[in-house]
């Protein structure tokens, strides 16, 4: 016996046939038609907003993809986390530039690093990665300069964002690594994914 009875199967066919273009709508889920389906009543759906996904692995390499690196808001003090952010790319003898307002340059394992005071003072942005340590207002400008500058990927460790700084990053830049994710408990974070991001760039 057939699982769909032949008054059943009539009954779709009702529907179906009166199912026109004119009201087509009513027989859809609400929460999927847009106001402008509704206003204007034609068969089609209007675009949607495009969120970001947060950052991934894929990400955070294609990051580590980028000859150069340069580390804002990179300090002299060895407590700080613009120092030991630094020192990691140092201590894996990457290409990275520290930048500070003073210009103070940096020691790491007994050598010295010349540091510039901003980031318009970099030879190649177009080819260099940003890591950014600095307060949500300071990486919001920093932002602003990189993107002028063609930056292509920025690294914001946690703490140096709000929701505007996220949003005008993920806006503006095509790899964006920041916010939740990673294996460490406050986000990405390069002293704790920076290991396994950098090996799968150099793969």
């Amino acid at each position: 016996m057939s699982l769909t009875s032949r008054p059943s199967f009539l009954s779709l066919q009702r529907i179906l046939k009166s199912s026109t273009k004119h009201h087509f709508h009513q027989l859809l889920p609400r929460f999927i038609i847009t106001p402008s389906y509704q206003q204007q009543q034609r068969l089609f759906f209007t675009s949607t907003p495009t969120f970001k996904m947060s950052a991934t692995d894929a990400t955070a390499k294609t990051f580590f993809s980028s000859p150069k690196f340069a580390v804002v808001g990179a300090s002299t003090n060895t407590e700080k986390f613009g120092y030991k952010v630094f020192k990691w790319y140092a201590d894996r003898d990457l290409a990275a530039t520290p930048i500070n307002p003073q210009g103070a340059a940096l020691t790491v394992n007994g050598q010295s690093y010349p540091a510039i005071k901003s980031l318009v003072e970099l030879e190649s942005p177009k080819e260099t990665s940003v890591s950014i340590i600095t307060a949500p207002a300071i990486t919001l400008k920093t932002l602003q300069e990189a993107k002028e500058l063609g930056v292509p990927a920025v690294w914001l460790q946690p703490g140096t964002f709000d929701d505007e700084v996220l949003a005008y990053a993920n806006k503006n830049f095509k790899t964006v690594v920041a916010g939740k994710g990673g294996w460490g408990g406050e986000g990405w974070c390069v002293l704790v994914d920076g290991e396994r991001s950098l090996g799968a760039a150099r793969l």
